[in-house]
């Protein structure tokens, strides 16, 4: 297991800080980062939040349908990010 978690379903008007505030409970919270549109700067409903060790991560895994904001969460161990971006064929004029 690993200490970051991904958090789902947060209400739009969730900061860092909001973030962090729910979590500090299991450990210490190295970052907590709710996820923003890069054009808008608005929050995209999601977030992360990476602990200290795997037992405060897993730990928190105990938020996972609870409240915040008025929102019920989803909490889950964050997936890593593929390396590269891989990309799709352009499949131009194989038809």
């Amino acid at each position: 297991m690993k200490n970051k978690l991904y958090v789902g379903g947060l209400s739009w008007g969730t900061t860092n800080s909001d973030l962090q505030e729910a979590f500090e409970q299991f450990g210490h919270v190295e970052e907590a980062r709710v996820i923003t549109d890069r054009e808008t700067g608005r929050s995209r409903g999601f977030g992360f939040v990476t602990f200290s060790t795997q037992a405060e991560a897993q730990q928190a895994l105990s938020l996972d349908g609870t409240e915040l904001d008025g929102r019920s969460i989803k909490v889950n161990v964050a997936n890593d990010k593929p390396a590269g971006g891989g990309g799709g064929g352009g499949g131009r004029g194989r038809w």
